[in-house]
């Protein structure tokens, strides 16, 4: 199963490069995830709790990032077992472009699956991966850019229009 996909994110190519490093980013982005340690250099270990169709299972596995190429691209690579229902794996080719000071992040993804999961039909399976590569990426701009607009009555809480990326994830400024 294939896929690609176009993005417009407002945030410079080398703080979408550094967050697609930063384990921290990576477990909020990623559907489910419960757990992400590791580093670019050295590979990330995951663990991911999904349901797919009626069946459900944590996926324990290991992620790569290879083919970098500071602020312009990277290949992320996964491969994750679930016990009895099955095995997950793919990986993502991502590139960046800056546009007028934003990003413009393309990627095309790969994924494969066997055990219980195969069995499930391939417009299941395809659905759901569309879905999964849809929320990483929407998360990860909601990482970069914030919130959507707040309602025209509400107001940002105090301190929080000021925070990039990393303030809002660490608490920090």
């Amino acid at each position: 199963m294939k896929m690609s996909d176009t993005r417009q994110i407002a945030a410079p190519p080398a703080e979408v490069y550094a967050a697609l490093l930063n384990p921290d980013v990576l477990k909020s982005c990623v559907p489910g995830a419960t757990e992400v340690t590791g580093s670019p250099e050295g590979g990330f270990e995951a663990s991911v709790t999904q349901k797919v169709g009626p069946v459900k299972a944590t996926f324990k596995g290991q992620v790569t990032l290879s083919d970098m190429v500071e602020n312009e691209s990277l290949t992320i690579t996964g491969e994750g077992k679930g016990g009895a229902a099955g095995f997950a794996k793919g990986g993502a080719e991502v590139r960046m472009t800056g546009v007028d000071g934003d990003t413009e992040l393309s990627y095309d993804v790969e994924a494969k699956v066997g055990g219980k999961l195969a069995q499930l039909g391939s417009r299941i399976i395809d659905g759901f991966a569309k879905k999964m590569a849809d929320q990483f990426f929407s998360n990860l701009q909601e990482t970069l850019e914030g919130p959507s607009a707040p309602i025209e009555d509400e107001a940002p809480p105090e301190g929080e229009a000021k925070k990039g990326w990393l303030g809002r994830l660490t608490g920090k400024d």
